[in-house]
Parts: structure tokens; sequence; C-alpha cells
């Protein structure tokens, strides 16, 4: 299958969900990663025709969602000065820092454009020679490839009037966050495609060893996010513990390693603030000292 529509076919769906209730046989716990997941989820009710004796526990959800405060203040404060063009995706437009958001700023004379990419910002700066422009430079791993062009690409026109505030996130020790919390109660996790697409999952392996959890790649269609709780659950009547990928038509173990060698000439590793969960140890990004 290549397309989005047969990702959504009721009975394909139907059938995938029958099997779950064949081989379940005991209450289960599964977290999905990623936001994108949680709306698939919500929006075609599959949390409603799931056994009863499996339950969905929400994750970290977006980057939008735990970027903390003190970034958000920050990046409004550099979006009110005058000689700012301040670059967003949409996304951000309405998260609210302690007082204002960036639809406060731009509505109070600030110049505060939406992009639908961090290169758009790039061609704003170079158009823009007398402004400096500033990209909301946010995401998982999934936009950091995107983001760390835009800065080779700046250096590489000469631009010096182009900058991003970084506040990446990453997944793997998020991971090791929520198993290491004394409440934890998640016996296995949807891991988000989008990210392995980029990073692949050889990450992972370690990680679920570690804690003796089992893990499912999904994509973001119906049909993917099934048959990544099926793997789940096939794993944990088994007692197995393992990575099943099941967003093979997009994730390798490998990953893109063209787009993590470019990660590793911008970004390195830092620890960083999730809104609503607090610091994690090197859970993020940050641009390199040069």
């Amino acid at each position: 299958m290549k397309y989005v529509a047969e990702y959504r076919d009721a009975e394909l769906v139907r059938g995938v969900i029958d099997e779950i209730a064949n081989t379940v046989t005991r209450d289960w716990d599964l977290m999905e990663i990623c936001g994108g997941q949680t709306h698939a989820i919500m929006r075609y009710g599959i949390d409603q025709l799931l056994p009863d004796e499996i339950e969905l526990v929400h994750g970290p959800g977006c980057p939008v969602c735990v970027t903390p405060l003190e970034q958000i203040d920050r990046a409004l404060a550099i979006a009110a000065m005058p000689d700012v063009i301040f670059c967003s995706y949409g996304d951000m437009l309405r998260v609210p820092g302690s007082s204002d958001d960036l639809f406060s700023i731009r509505a109070s004379g600030g110049d505060v454009r939406v992009v639908y990419s961090p290169l758009d910002a790039v061609n704003i700066a170079k158009e823009n020679p007398d402004k400096e422009v500033v990209f909301f430079a946010i995401g998982f791993e999934t936009t950091a490839p995107a983001n760390v062009m835009s800065v080779l690409s700046a250096q590489m026109m000469g631009l010096k009037n182009y900058s991003i505030i970084v506040s990446h996130v990453r997944v793997p020790p998020a991971l090791h966050a929520i198993m290491g919390s004394p409440h934890n109660r998640v016996q296995g996790f949807l891991l988000a495609g989008h990210v392995c697409a980029v990073m692949g999952y050889w990450e992972y392996p370690d990680i679920a060893k570690q804690y003796g959890i089992p893990m499912a790649i999904t994509g973001f269609e119906p049909l993917d996010i099934v048959q990544g709780i099926l793997a789940n659950i096939k794993q944990l009547e088994a007692g197995r513990v393992d990575i099943e990928n099941s967003y093979s038509r997009a994730v390798t173990f490998e990953g893109n390693k063209p787009a993590q060698k470019t990660i590793e000439k911008v970004f390195q590793e830092c620890d960083r603030k999730w809104r609503g969960i607090g610091a994690i140890p090197m859970s993020g990004w940050e641009l390199r000292p040069e």
C-alpha cells in the first residue's frame, strides 16, 4: 500500500482491531509519544474502538506544548524589538507567555511573520539587510534538518542579520524521564514515525532493554496507529521486548544519516526544560559555540 486512502480504510482498521481484541488477555497501558498520533487517535475515534483492556496514555505531546514559559518570554521580548523581523510557524503565535503571545506582539506593532519553512526566513533576511531576522526554531528531531540548513544557508550567503532561537527537544531522554518516574505505569510505547524517519531507531533498543518495555514505530494514519498497538500487545502478551517498525515505508534502523551529520554540524546536546514536565538532562539541542 502506498496511498493515504488505503491507510484510512475502515475495513482494514477494523480487521486489525479485531486481531487486537483476540490477542489481549489483560489490562495494558500504552503511551503514544507525539501529539500527531494523539490527534489521529482522537480524530478517528481509535481509543473508543479498542478493547477495554487497553488504555492509551497521552505522552509529552508536541514541541509547541512543551516549550517552556521562559523560552516563550524570551521570544516575545525579541519579537517586540523595533528592528527585528520575527519569523515563526503559525502554531506558535497563540502560545501564551507570562503576559502576551506573538499575536499580541504583532497587534502592538511588532513585525511578526508566519513562515512555512525556515528557508523562508532566510530569504526575508536577504531581502531586509537593515533588519535582524530571527526564526523560532522549535521541534522534535523531525524539524532539525531544515532548521540547521537555514543556518548553513545564511552562512553560505554571508548573511549577518539572520539568527535562530533554538528550542529543540529530543525523544530518547524523555523516555528515560518517563520510565524513571516513580508514578509511571506505561507498559509500551508508540514511537513517532517522523522522528524515526530522521534519526532512525538505533537509540531505542537499549532503552527497551533497560526498562523491559516494548515499542513500536507508527505513522499517523489510523491503520498505522492500530498496527503499532497490535505490535505492542503481541509483545506484551508473549513477554517479549523489542522494537517493531510498523512504519517501514518511511523509517529505517539507521535513519537519514546525511541529515544526522548536518544536525551535528550546527547543534550540540544540552539540558532542556519541558513545559509541564521540568528539566530533562541532555534532552535538547543548542547551537554549537562556533
